[in-house]
């Protein structure tokens, strides 16, 4: 999927993504030519697991 996709489902600003992609942030990342795509496996990954835990253990 293209980084705007990518940026979308992950509900950040595409600039955000980019720089983190820059950083080595995010995994399945390959160049065609000159566009970038991301793996969709890799992005749902990478997304799960970002909430928060309250003391209790429940998710917030």
């Amino acid at each position: 999927m293209t980084v705007e996709e990518a940026a979308a489902i992950l509900r950040v600003n595409r600039k955000t993504l980019y720089e983190s992609i820059r950083l080595g942030q995010v995994p399945g990342v390959v160049r065609v030519g000159k566009s970038l795509r991301i793996r969709r496996a890799a992005l749902v990954g990478s997304s799960s697991g970002k909430g928060r835990d309250s003391d209790d253990g429940k998710r917030r």
